[in-house]
């Protein structure tokens, strides 16, 4: 059964950075795009960025642009989310996604990982 495993998550000031890391195992990594998602608080699970199967191309959420950068090394079967910048309103839980294309369907959620931006 596909496996992913976030981690990196932790409380960081406005203004700071974090890199999140999802690991991925039991399935081919290189063949999916991932994806990570982010749920705040009373609010539904948005799409903050994406990354082909390959690593070519990769889009983002306009509330991360300039901010958040997605990278994977298929190698490592690894997905990476560097955040800077960070606004309050980037907190949640932060889950990565292999999908069978950036627009298509997702495949399997990992369980997330926590973001608090505080003071």
């Amino acid at each position: 059964q596909l496996q992913l495993v976030e981690s990196g998550g932790g409380l960081v000031q406005p203004g700071g950075s974090l890199r999140l890391s999802c690991a991925g195992s039991r399935f081919t990594f290189s063949n999916y795009a991932m994806s990570w998602s982010r749920q705040a608080p009373g609010k539904e699970r948005e799409l903050v960025a994406c990354i082909t199967s390959t690593g070519s191309s990769a889009n983002y959420a306009d509330s991360v642009k300039g901010r958040f950068t997605i990278s994977r090394d298929n190698p490592k079967n690894t997905v990476y989310l560097q955040m800077s910048s960070l606004k309050p309103d980037d907190r949640g839980i932060y889950y990565c996604a292999a999908r069978y294309t950036c627009s298509g369907a997702v495949r399997s959620w990992g369980q997330g990982t926590q973001v608090t931006v505080s003071s």
